[in-house]
């Protein structure tokens, strides 16, 4: 991937080069020292953080900057200190890209592999590019299986995705869905794919749209998709699902604020097992934590190692899973009365066990689009299976190519 890594280096040199233009920064000796930490995140996660970042006042003063559109500006700052900030805060599916860049410091370079183990390790595998720790997880995501009690009670949650199919036959009808799902949306249909051990892109960055994983698990959940509205937009599966037109869904832990608040008793249960290869749907993860650019360590390797462990305390991990409405990457906090008794966060620590934590390869920028529109050729236009697969396995190949 040449092209791909010389237009990264290319930009990291420009910040370079002004670095070399401007007087080289020098470590402070008199008075606090200032971190910069860049995010996209809501108030209440920027609410906790700087409670807890309070406390290392008047030596470090942490200056949380929120940025519109971050994965370019970083891309555009590089290595320049005068616009580099010193950490960010974010999503770990773009690390790949900036490790590349060579813009970002190990967090092994802060942390001890004590510290660390103490995380759950899809976190840390998501962290994880080309064997260097990246990124110090904080709180992960994953989608959930929901459904209504209204139609479908406990006592019927399907464990088996036969079972699904089955209850699918027996109310699909009359305007009623049984279940819906975006269907044709890649980081929706990936959990059906990965629980034939399939992938969409391998970890050496070689696209596998026509293994023979990927055909069975699209040709078996053809006959789901079939049960199921011909339109899967997000508005369109959250309407029903939220009108009660839909008795059960996967979804992201972000619907369930609005679906509670509509007064639906919402029931949340684990993955059903696919009953072809006695594995459960398993969907991606995204972990959000806090990175650290290279240009900061030099001077500020003292301050930035603790505002790191500032961060990994449980306490501190607890409260910005709950802000996010997400589960603490941090396996100690599970023994918090706050989280063991939360039953979203809980179904979401439960479905992380055969989770799969979305590449971080720069290549995977182009996988969604091309994935997604082999789903809509199978799904939606009736398309053979193992003839799409392929069209567009060579589709992201030269997608990739292109990029080298």
């Amino acid at each position: 991937m040449k092209r791909l890594l010389a237009m990264l280096m290319t930009l990291s040199m420009f910040g370079g080069l002004l670095a070399g233009c401007a007087p080289s920064e020098k470590p402070a000796t008199d008075g606090p020292v200032s971190i910069t930490i860049w995010h996209d995140k809501e108030d209440a996660i920027v609410e906790v953080l700087q409670e807890d970042f309070a406390s290392l006042a008047p030596d470090i003063l942490v200056n949380l900057e929120k940025k519109t559109n971050l994965t370019e500006a970083l891309k555009m700052v590089g290595n320049d200190p005068k616009a580099a900030p010193d950490m960010y805060l974010f999503a770990h599916d773009k690390l790949g890209v900036y490790a590349e860049m060579g813009i970002l410091s190990p967090i092994t370079d802060f942390l001890s592999d004590e510290v660390l183990a103490e995380y759950l390790p899809m976190t840390l595998d998501a962290a994880t590019y080309k064997e260097n720790l990246y990124q110090l997880p904080l709180y992960f995501e994953t989608l959930l299986f929901m459904y209504n009690r209204r139609y479908m009670e406990d006592s019927e949650v399907p464990t088996t995705t036969e079972a699904l199919y089955s209850y699918m036959e027996r109310t699909t009808q009359g305007g009623h869905y049984g279940f819906v799902e975006q269907h044709s949306t890649a980081y929706y249909a990936a959990g059906w794919i990965h629980a034939f051990d399939g992938v969409i892109i391998g970890a050496d960055g070689v696209p596998a749209l026509n293994s023979d994983e990927v055909v069975d698990a699209l040709t078996y959940h053809k006959k789901f998709v079939d049960l199921m509205p011909t339109e899967s937009e997000y508005a369109t599966v959250n309407t029903l699902f939220n009108e009660g037109k839909a008795h059960a869904t996967i979804g992201g832990p972000w619907m369930v604020p609005t679906v509670r608040a509509s007064g639906m008793d919402l029931g949340l249960a684990p993955m059903p097992v696919v009953d072809e290869t006695n594995r459960p749907i398993s969907p991606f993860s995204g972990v959000q934590g806090v990175h650290v650019l290279k240009v900061a360590t030099a001077h500020k390797k003292d301050a930035i190692t603790r505002v790191l462990e500032t961060l990994t305390a449980t306490e501190v991990g607890a409260k910005l899973a709950l802000a996010s409405g997400c589960a603490p990457a941090k396996l100690a906090c599970y023994d918090l009365p706050e989280i063991a008794n939360d039953e979203l966060v809980m179904n979401m620590r439960a479905t992380a066990e055969n989770a799969v934590a979305m590449p971080n390869i720069p290549e995977m920028d182009v996988m969604f689009s091309v994935a997604t529109n082999l789903l809509v050729d199978v799904n939606m236009s009736g398309k053979d299976i193992p003839s799409s697969a392929q069209h567009h396995q060579d589709k992201a190949i030269s997608l990739i190519e292109k990029m080298k």
